[in-house]
């Protein structure tokens, strides 16, 4: 007996997939993106059926694609079967609602940030990761939650409608605001805890490395085998959504922190970015970043643009970053776009080009001096001839309640004088 769909049907749901080429716009770009499309339907637990695509110069504003292509996708969707809709672009809630009624039965029609939200509910293991994700589904899918089938009162299974930890919601929408203002007063609590976890990570003085990159690039298989974490780690889009810090030993004997953090991909959802901004931070509060992309994938240097261009947004510029291309294994012939010193070409999964990879972490991790602010009072002078000892003392200025000292120390020391630095 087949086993039961997320839509309570038997076996994989079935789904049509859309995509509007702009006329004169790269179609290659469309292109990619519509593939990348089909692994997250994929992931998501769909087969896809058929894919539609339509050149047109601007949207239709009822139906997103024209009367003529309407028709066509009904059709495919009879023929078909058909469960779910899914476009490769954002749509507002009258187009789902005039497509639903328009296409007919009971299939369902969301667009690309419903199903990666879809995604990350399918995922969301821990109780911060299941928040982060019902806030971002109810400030995005409950507005669109107005087609035939779509209760207001619910969030059902299937495809752009699974909600963790969240099973009802009222139609009153006083209500669901409500839901959303608690569940941001949760978030908020996590990222005093995060924060707080931050600060108790920068007195010990280890040098901290996030590992970023786009979603499947092997981040969680790379901290694996460097640390043995046993963490999850699939051959599927956003498989890791919580972010995991271990400890690493270098071979010089100083230990370095390891953060796994959640995935990128194009067009992630703002919704999600910032309902996981307490542990999108993860990357920029690094001291260094790896940045972890797909060698054996065609669009390897594409991604990496995403990743760097996301990176950028969360404030993280600026700081040591090395790229690690990964599954060199299955990229024998693969060279990066624009080689340099900090790009390494690695397996994570067999361990090739790893033992380079952790002689460059090592390297920017002894280099990892950083400009701090010293507050030590009048009872506590006496620590300023060590300060001149063990860093680079830039200028001291002496207050009523002792001195104020700007000096670059590296990692270690600047855990030895913690309890002096300014927060």
């Amino acid at each position: 007996m087949a086993e039961e769909n997320i839509f309570g049907g038997a076996g994989a749901a079935r789904a049509v997939l859309v995509s509007v080429v702009p006329k004169g716009a790269d179609e290659r770009e469309y292109e990619v993106s519509f593939d990348e499309l089909a692994r997250l339907a994929d992931t998501a637990g769909a087969e896809v059926y058929a894919r539609l695509t339509q050149q047109k110069e601007n949207p239709d504003v009822r139906t997103y694609i024209g009367k003529g292509k309407v028709e066509e996708l009904a059709g495919l969707c009879e023929t078909g079967d058909v469960d779910v809709v899914i476009f490769d672009d954002e749509l507002s809630p009258s187009q789902i609602k005039n497509l639903e009624n328009d296409i007919g039965g009971d299939v369902r029609v969301i667009d690309r940030s419903m199903l990666i939200l879809d995604i990350f509910a399918l995922h969301a293991v821990s109780g911060e990761g299941k928040t982060q994700v019902e806030l971002a589904q109810l400030k995005y899918t409950v507005p669109r939650l107005t087609g035939k089938g779509a209760e207001m009162s619910r969030l059902g299974g299937g495809i752009g409608t699974r909600g963790p930890g969240e099973s009802k919601l009222e139609t009153d929408r006083r209500h669901i605001k409500r839901r959303i203002a608690a569940l941001e007063e949760n978030i908020r609590e996590m990222a005093k805890n995060r924060a707080t976890q931050r600060v108790q990570r920068d007195r010990t003085g280890i040098f901290k490395i996030a590992i970023a990159g786009y979603t499947n690039a092997g981040k969680s298989t790379l901290l694996n085998y460097l640390t043995g974490a046993g963490i999850l780690a699939e051959d599927k889009l956003f498989a890791t959504l919580d972010p995991t810090t271990r400890k690493f030993t270098l071979p010089c004997g100083d230990d370095v922190l390891l953060t796994d953090t959640v995935g990128f991909i194009r067009r992630l959802p703002h919704q999600l970015v910032n309902a996981f901004r307490s542990t999108l931070d993860e990357v920029a509060f690094a001291d260094a970043l790896l940045v972890v992309i797909d060698a054996s994938d065609p669009e390897a240097d594409a991604q990496g643009d995403v990743s760097v261009k996301l990176i950028d947004e969360l404030g993280a510029s600026g700081k040591p970053v090395v790229y690690v291309y990964n599954k060199c294994d299955k990229a024998a012939d693969f060279i990066p776009r624009t080689p340099t010193e900090e790009s390494f070409l690695v397996s994570a999964k067999t361990g090739e080009g790893i033992e380079a990879l952790v002689a460059k972490i090592e390297e920017i991790a002894k280099d990892g001096t950083k400009e701090y602010i010293f507050e030590i009072p009048h009872s506590e002078l006496y620590a300023m001839s060590r300060l001149y000892e063990n860093a680079t003392v830039k200028d001291v200025e002496y207050t009523e309640f002792g001195a104020r000292v700007r000096a670059v120390a590296d990692a270690k020391n600047a855990g030895v004088f913690a309890k002096y630095i300014k927060k």
